[in-house]
């Protein structure tokens, strides 16, 4: 087989749906997002980073990286190891127990990254419990997927959102087997929100563990940061809650939060958590740091002012006639629904505007549903608004592109 010439027909049928991936060469302006700049091959040019799920800017926050920078002076750049072989640093300690509080519950567990705190925990719960079952809402991200997969449980795919669906399948199953609802809170693409409550009061009635996803709304929801499930008052009912430091906590890594007893058989059974080296220290202290100011008040003005910008933006998006996916959350879906547009827009946007929005197509959404997804932060202004939405305008009209009606 030539299998340098598979490979290029490959990429080549990804150019040609219009869905082939280029990444954007970016330096980011310390203590100026949403400012950036752009490496090509013309040189140099300065973009306003307009889909970044660094949501509040805290990646940039001195808070952020005075603390890591202390970290570093004071244990060095790495972990040295895994956590049970040298790596276990009392930073992460301390992050671990952050964590713990932030969700309410007994410990909490690190993790390299958010991906693999999905595939690490959902795999070795499901594996482990005899004869579990699985039952996974249909937009999960792929890390629950694999995870899911990993574990070989069954699985069941229920109805996305669909709690009459999930109860219909809980209830084919045999009462006293093991059973496992894992589901999102925000869902990154459409931006939708989850039942949280209903979920649960289906699952306790059938005497199910839940697994929530909270990555898209740690930092961002709740008195403190802690979710939609701290905002609901129901983070108690939920088994285990996971989430990430590498979107609204502005750093790197992932984590479980539940009961310590659960935490500590992820601990002693996951092989995505015992065979990987740590998290440097200098991240888990940036992590703390950020968790920590975003608990307190000043972290809710924050939030108050991330919500703020995130309406502006919808209402001046409804003004000029761009069509935009409703929701309740922060993600703002500019539907485009054709994979060679959308991704001819973001190029034109980088290029002549210096706004950069990455497109998102098939796989990451259904064919047809293309769109530009747009992510406002508390640190763009209303020029970077106004700009953003003169530059749409002018595209929709190039590219006579459908308006939305008022």
């Amino acid at each position: 087989m030539d299998y340098e010439s598979f490979f290029r027909r490959e990429i080549e049928g990804l150019h040609t749906e219009g869905r082939y991936r280029v990444f954007a060469d970016l330096e980011r302006h310390s203590g100026s997002f949403p400012k950036a700049t752009r490496y090509t091959q013309d040189g140099t040019h300065e973009v306003a980073v307009w889909c970044s799920n660094d949501y509040l800017g805290m990646g940039q926050s001195p808070i952020v990286t005075d603390a890591m920078h202390e970290a570093i002076d004071r244990c060095g750049a790495g972990a040295g190891g895994t956590r049970n072989i040298s790596g276990t640093n009392h930073y992460h300690v301390l992050l671990e127990q952050e964590l713990a509080d932030l969700h309410g519950k007994e410990a909490a567990l690190l993790f390299t990254s958010g991906y693999v705190s999905n595939w690490a925990a959902l795999g070795t719960i499901a594996a482990h419990l005899p004869g579990c079952v699985v039952l996974s809402d249909a937009l999960n991200h792929a890390s629950m997927i694999e995870g899911i997969r990993h574990s070989r449980a069954e699985k069941r795919i229920w109805k996305h959102n669909d709690v009459a669906d999930l109860e219909r399948q809980l209830a084919e199953i045999e009462p006293g087997r093991p059973k496992l609802v894992a589901f999102e809170s925000v869902y990154s693409m459409d931006g939708d929100i989850a039942p949280i409550r209903e979920i649960c009061d289906v699952a306790e009635k059938y005497g199910a563990m839940t697994y929530l996803d909270e990555v898209h709304a740690v930092g961002l929801y709740g008195p403190r940061g802690g979710g939609i499930a701290e905002r609901e008052g129901l983070m108690d009912r939920l088994t285990v809650i996971e989430g990430t430091l590498g979107k609204a906590f502005g750093v790197m890594g992932g984590y479980i939060a539940a009961s310590a007893a659960l935490c500590d058989f992820v601990r002693s059974f996951a092989s995505g958590f015992i065979f990987t080296t740590a998290l440097p220290p200098a991240l888990a202290a940036g992590a703390r740091a950020s968790i920590r100011h975003l608990k307190s008040a000043e972290g809710e003005q924050l939030r108050a002012r991330h919500r703020e910008r995130v309406a502006t933006l919808r209402r001046k998006l409804d003004a000029a006639g761009i069509p935009h996916m409703v929701n309740p959350s922060h993600i703002v879906p500019v539907m485009v629904k054709d994979p060679v547009k959308c991704k001819m827009l973001s190029d034109v946007l980088l290029d002549t505007y210096g706004i950069y929005i990455q497109p998102i197509n098939y796989p990451t959404v259904p064919k047809g549903l293309e769109r530009l997804r747009i992510t406002p932060s508390p640190l763009h202004g209303d020029g970077d608004i106004d700009r953003l939405v003169r530059s749409l305008e002018a595209l929709w009209s190039q590219c006579a592109l459908a308006r939305a009606v008022a």
